[in-house]
């Protein structure tokens, strides 16, 4: 039967209307790539190119399936299948190549032949196409513009264009092989180190992920949230925090953590009295940390281990206070909104008991404990991984058979061997199901990462790096804060058009040297600062993602939601600007040094909060607003005595202001008493 006559169904990975023989095709693809991957994480791994290419090209045949090529919600047609086919078939020839041809492509040792010139080219097109598709018209169009770039020059494709270029950006330009060359036969392009990353860790934990999701670790964690915290003020607004900060870290994507929590957390905020683009900025703000939340934090945790060649465990150790510094930012934001409005926490009736949601649900912490137990044994994360998902599946599985054969007769339904078929093929499903999500959540991180790979490969070849390092240094006069100040910006621009991993990606190969290498600052930190900027573009007008995602489900205005979004999640400013200039609490230092910071970094944030919101306890004038505002620039200062200074004058006007709250509930005395 052919495609047309096939009765059409809704695609979610892609929103269209796809005929049900694309649906079975990207099972077919989705589970096949998820399979091989746990087959080269935990069975036989294999060589660099072989796992890279192979992981590519089903991740563009999935995206080829999955995205219709005129844009989702429209048919194919005639014209749309040609054009997917043809590139669908440059998926495989992509893959295919490297693989079938890697021993004969290194034996020429950099003399391509015409046909690897050719494959390459395709190649290269191919990738842009699928991450058009997958990820955004602005990630490729960076792409071609850095491929342009290498052509600009006079020994390359387009002479002409290099001599219209300011004279710090000028090379000598390079031919259409030598491109092509770097950008798909050599271990700088394509098939770089964020691709790598990709499709060994990322990929294993994304799937780890997906599991968790399909069997209702979403559900457990909110509950758990709820009943942690939704008696007190605010409560439902706390959960959300508390929820995101779970369950951020596994989606790895902070839209779909908006998405996933947001859609319970939101409505019973605004129920309880928060403004709709309150509710949404909040949720938004604690969605976005679940990015920099360890154990995950996203795909950020392996590429920082990567490219700074730290132990991942290192790096999980290094962030989790600096995440626990944004997060009690944004529940004290959260607080003190609750009782500026005089709100009040839920009823206990409507609230999970955390004794039924541990009952229920306690089988998701095992595989969380089982990851982080092989990680502490410094464990490759890409087998950690691996034990991870064969844990879940396993604890779920051997939860499901105890209720079927134990408690299940006792409420009258009886094992039969009709039932017993019909939860095998229930189960096997469900397996599918994982595998199929896990793939699917998987393409847009890996084409972002692909299409970063032509990025980095460019910057390489023409040297761009340290252009922009001389560049920073002369806009900057070595001042270190503009500088920071010039990465925000960039990573701003950037992430409007990019995503996180991606904008990562690219800025950190074109500051990080200068960072490191003109300003001091040390490499981890110079990597956790411009990740933790990266983040600012799901939070910061005018191309908020999280906070319009928020903004949907809580009906309010987009910008309006995206400025409180930004507000609740000014912890992503300041505390990178901490790391910077207080690095003992990264890089480690006497202990009392570290304890120092730790807690004059955590009264800074929870001042900063008050004097932005004007209330702490109670109402803040405007004087004591703006010298705790002076102080917290002081306590940024690498100074101690500066520090100290500013710690004593927050300290004071905080103890004050608690003071005129205790005197505002005071009863009034009795006269003559």
């Amino acid at each position: 039967m052919s495609e047309s006559n096939q009765p059409p169904v809704l695609m979610p990975g892609g929103n269209a209307i796809q005929p049900r023989v694309l649906l079975w095709a990207i099972t077919l693809v989705a589970v096949s790539l998820s399979l091989f991957q746990l087959y080269s994480a935990g069975i036989q791994p294999l060589g660099l190119f072989y796992q890279r290419s192979i992981h590519l090209a089903l991740i563009m045949m999935l995206a080829f399936l999955m995205f219709p090529a005129f844009g989702p919600g429209r048919k194919r047609g005639p014209l749309g299948g040609i054009i997917d086919l043809v590139f669908f078939a440059g998926a495989v020839l992509t893959g295919g190549y490297l693989v079938i041809y890697l021993d004969d492509i290194f034996g020429r040792a950099g003399f391509w032949s015409q046909t690897d010139i050719v494959v390459a080219c395709i190649a290269t097109v191919t990738v842009l196409e699928a991450s058009r598709r997958a990820v955004g018209f602005g990630m490729t169009l960076i792409g071609i513009i850095a491929i342009v770039y290498a052509f600009a020059g006079p020994r390359g494709e387009l002479p002409w264009l290099g001599n219209l270029m300011p004279g710090i950006l000028e090379h000598r330009g390079y031919t259409l092989d030598r491109v092509a060359g770097q950008l798909y036969l050599g271990q700088e392009g394509i098939f770089g180190l964020p691709l790598g990353v990709a499709a060994t860790y990322i990929f294993i934990f994304v799937l780890f992920g997906a599991f968790l999701e399909s069997t209702g670790a979403g559900k457990f964690f909110i509950d758990m949230a709820y009943a942690a915290t939704g008696r007190q003020r605010g409560g439902p607004a706390k959960a959300a925090v508390l929820a995101s900060a779970g369950m951020g870290s596994i989606s790895g994507s902070a839209i779909a953590n908006v998405v996933t929590t947001g859609a319970f957390t939101i409505p019973l905020m605004k129920k309880l009295g928060y403004k709709p683009h309150q509710a949404g900025g909040i949720e938004a703000a604690a969605s976005t940390g679940g990015q920099i939340m360890p154990p995950l934090m996203g795909a950020g945790a392996f590429l920082i281990a990567e490219y700074t060649n730290t132990p991942y465990l290192d790096i999980v150790k290094v962030s989790i206070l600096p995440a626990i510094m944004y997060f009690s930012t944004v529940y004290l934001f959260v607080h003190i909104i609750a009782l500026k409005q005089g709100m009040q926490g839920m009823p206990k009736s409507e609230l999970p008991q955390m004794r039924q949601v541990m009952r229920d649900g306690w089988h998701f912490l095992l595989p969380l404990a089982v990851l982080v137990w092989l990680l502490v044994l410094n464990m490759s994360p890409m087998r950690v991984g691996y034990y991870a998902v064969i844990t879940m599946l396993a604890v779920a599985a051997l939860r499901y058979v105890l209720w079927y054969f134990f408690v299940a007769p006792q409420q009258g339904q009886p094992v039969t061997l009709t039932r017993t078929l019909d939860v095998l093929k229930a189960g096997f499903f469900k397996l599918v199901e994982g595998l199929e999500l896990g793939a699917r959540n998987a393409v847009a991180v890996s084409m972002a990462c692909a299409v970063a790979g032509i990025i980095v490969g460019v910057v390489g070849l023409t040297g761009l790096g340290l252009k922009f390092s001389s560049m920073m240094l002369a806009f900057s006069g070595g001042n270190l804060v503009l500088a920071l100040v010039m990465v925000l910006l960039a990573s701003l621009v950037l992430g409007m058009g990019l995503p996180v991993t991606a904008s990562y990606i690219v800025l950190i190969v074109l500051v990080g040297p200068a960072l490191t290498a003109e300003f001091g600052v040390p490499l981890l930190i110079a990597h956790l600062v411009v990740f933790w900027y990266s983040q600012d573009s799901n939070v910061t007008p005018p191309i908020a993602l999280a906070g319009f995602a928020g903004a949907a489900i809580a009906g309010s205005k987009p910008m309006a939601t995206g400025l409180q979004a930004w507000k609740f999640a000014k912890g992503l400013y300041l505390i990178p600007l901490f790391m910077v200039f207080n690095p003992e609490i990264i890089i480690g230092g006497p202990v009392p040094v570290v304890i120092w910071n730790g807690v004059i970094a955590l009264v800074a944030l929870g001042a900063f909060a008050a004097a932005l919101e004007g209330y702490l306890f109670t109402r803040m004038s405007w004087l004591p607003r703006i010298v705790i505002t002076a102080a917290i620039v002081g306590v940024f200062y690498p100074s101690l005595v500066t520090e100290v200074a500013g710690v004593v004058a927050m300290v004071v006007l905080m103890t004050a202001n608690w003071l005129a709250s205790r005197r505002e509930t005071s009863p009034p005395q009795p006269a003559g008493t």
